[in-house]
């Protein structure tokens, strides 16, 4: 989506985003309660999502503990890193923690069972492999990694990781490869519709999506999962967007309104105007 183009509607689109996930009044103002005989229901309920936000602002005051290798199936990786960051010094931890809460929010009002890998009460990791099995033993909906890449700076945009196939040790992704994709191919359209932020201009052929066989958090998850690079922390203008509370505050119903179009079935024909129309316009 162009920047202008995006300047231009971003409040109808955050107002439609609202409406889609429940919130149809804009904030702070009032509107009465519907009897309760009336109220429908929430359209996530009884579904689990978890959300996992890369890496841990702590990280880093424990080198020991993650660069520890463990296997991720068909190799080996540390077992977690501290993350890349803005040249001004915001840590791509602290924007995916933060992220990750807006995103909470967004869940739980949809009637969503959330639950995260880690929100700032560990004083590092978990390592991936835990992360993956978080996932696993909540019996996920979906799972969606959320982290910010750091590219070369000539470099901008977001994309999503797919699962690779890989079948190897303890990973085996043949079951969740075609559910996997489906959720990033949603998350991916909904992302760049509320927020502007274009698909990656340096990888992903200008997809906004890659496909890996190398993250112990997709190799190792028995449910549908796929990690989320918001933005390019070493490009300036998307890091003055990450930086930015409000842009998270859009980045947030981004993944939100991606999580509740894959988990509720909709298609861009249920959607209203303003988010059915081609980003690419």
């Amino acid at each position: 989506m162009r920047a202008g183009r995006f300047s231009a509607v971003s409040a109808v689109v955050l107002l439609a985003v609202l409406s889609l996930l429940g919130a149809t009044t804009p904030p702070g103002q009032g509107r009465s309660a519907a009897p309760a005989t009336q109220r429908k229901p929430l359209p996530l309920a009884g579904l689990t999502v978890v959300l996992d936000p890369g890496h841990n602002p702590g990280n880093f005051r424990h080198p020991r503990e993650i660069n520890r290798l463990v296997n991720v199936g068909n190799g080996w990786k540390a077992c977690n890193t501290t993350g890349t960051e803005t040249n001004a010094g915001y840590t791509e931890a602290a924007f995916t923690l933060d992220v990750a809460r807006r995103v909470r929010q967004l869940l739980l009002a949809e009637g969503a069972h959330v639950v995260m890998t880690q929100d700032g009460n560990v004083p590092w990791g978990p390592c991936v492999t835990e992360r993956a099995a978080i996932g696993n033993r909540a019996h996920a909906n979906a799972v969606v990694a959320i982290h910010a890449d750091g590219a070369a700076a000539s470099g901008h945009g977001f994309h999503v990781i797919l699962p690779a196939t890989v079948v190897a040790g303890a990973a085996d992704t043949r079951r969740i490869v075609g559910p996997s994709r489906r959720l990033g191919v949603t998350l991916r359209n909904a992302f760049t519709t509320v927020t502007g932020e274009p698909f990656a201009t340096y990888l992903g052929g200008g997809t906004g999506l890659m496909v890996r066989s190398d993250l112990g958090g997709l190799n190792l998850s028995r449910v549908p999962a796929v990690f989320i690079e918001c933005g390019n922390m070493r490009n300036a203008a998307d890091a003055a967007r990450l930086s930015s509370p409000g842009w998270r505050e859009l980045a947030a119903h981004g993944i939100a309104l991606g999580l509740t179009r894959f988990l509720t079935g909709r298609t861009t024909a249920d959607l209203p105007a303003s988010l059915a129309a081609d980003p690419s316009d």
